[in-house]
């Protein structure tokens, strides 16, 4: 075996089901005596009822959680922190939610306790994205780190399919970069697969029978592995493009990571054939990037970009911002390539098909 660092991070999890009755012992077992509840605007009558678990804590809801965490959002919700003399946010709710409260943390220290709703992940990880000026750049930092997280599958159980789907794929990518890390290990390397294989059969239930308590518990479980992947090892090309098609266009994050991920893992397969292995095991397909194309397109979401709203002539500003700045792949980053792979991820080709030059 090779040799490998493997560094486990400081974090506290509960995991079952009516865990959210716990938040506010996770509040006082952080030492915080009042705690704002973040949330998106959609989510502020749930925020509310948290508020209500959280007793004489509760500080007041901050409902401006936006995706890609701009830092306009980050600036308003600083504001009602310090008016709230809250020393602990709750995040409820998706990536958006989780990430407003990694940058109040990185600025100034704040506890953090997160009750995913979604299957993004971020909260298992050291890692903020956040957008200014049409630009999302990323850290990595344990100043961001959640201290406590609270999967409680009943808050799984409203979850759209549609969105259950793209959100499950997108921890799929995590586990699936994880895989090619440059830094992997075989702990990380045997959360991945496990987390594939977890949410691979878990999902296409959940868009038939979204109330499907087996079928979320496997998720939500396998998209706690997939979190602790992103969290511990660095990632590559898929999330480095995710990334910069999302904030230079304001895609949908979810939806942006189920498109593009059969295309990055086609691009990197003949480079990393053990954890193209791997994946196509966790999947029971012949072929990874098929494979992954065959299950977005079996849970009925966009395969597309130009579905969920970016730009033909955005392809090539894409393509230029995916290698302006250097960063470890398992396949060399080539301009032309990177283009064509954008290319395909546009037209919602199924990988291995000729790329087509839009208008």
């Amino acid at each position: 075996m090779d040799t490998f660092i493997y560094e486990a991070l400081p974090i506290r999890v509960r995991f079952g089901r009516g865990m959210v009755s716990a938040v506010g012992a996770e509040v006082a077992h952080l030492g915080a005596t009042r705690a704002l509840v973040l949330t998106t605007p959609q989510q502020e009558t749930e925020g509310r009822r948290i508020g209500a678990l959280l007793g004489s804590a509760f500080a007041g809801v901050f409902p401006g959680a936006a995706m890609h965490t701009p830092t306009d959002v980050t600036d308003a919700a600083l504001d009602a922190l310090k008016s709230s003399d809250a020393t602990c946010v709750v995040a409820l709710g998706g990536g958006s939610t989780t990430g407003l409260g990694k940058a109040l943390a990185l600025r100034t220290g704040v506890k953090q306790v997160c009750i995913p709703t979604t299957y993004a992940g971020s909260e298992m990880t050291p890692i903020l994205g956040e957008t200014k000026d049409g630009l999302k750049t990323t850290i990595r930092s344990l100043d961001v780190l959640p201290e406590s997280v609270i999967y409680d599958v009943d808050l799984t159980l409203t979850l759209p399919p549609a969105l259950s789907a793209t959100s499950g794929v997108n921890a799929i990518a995590h586990a699936v970069e994880g895989l090619y890390a440059q830094d992997r290990n075989p702990v990380i390397s045997l959360m991945a697969e496990d987390g594939i294989r977890t949410l691979a059969d878990a999902l296409p239930i959940l868009v038939h029978e979204p109330h499907n308590v087996e079928a979320r518990t496997k998720a939500l479980y396998g998209a706690w592995l997939c979190g602790c992947v992103l969290g511990a090892v660095g990632m590559a090309l898929h999330h480095k493009l995710c990334h910069a098609l999302g904030g230079s266009f304001n895609l949908p994050h979810a939806e942006t990571h189920t498109i593009v991920l059969p295309h990055a893992v086609a691009y990197n397969a003949a480079a990393a054939p053990e954890a193209m292995a791997a994946i196509t095991r966790a999947l029971g397909a012949p072929d990874a990037a098929r494979g992954l194309f065959d299950l977005v397109r079996a849970l009925g979401v966009p395969q597309a970009l130009s579905q969920i709203g970016m730009p033909a002539d955005g392809i090539e500003r894409a393509a230029d911002i995916a290698v302006e700045k250097p960063y470890w792949n398992p396949r060399p980053i080539a301009r032309d390539a990177v283009r064509d792979l954008i290319a395909r991820a546009y037209a919602g080709e199924r990988p291995g098909a000729p790329a087509q030059r839009a208008a």
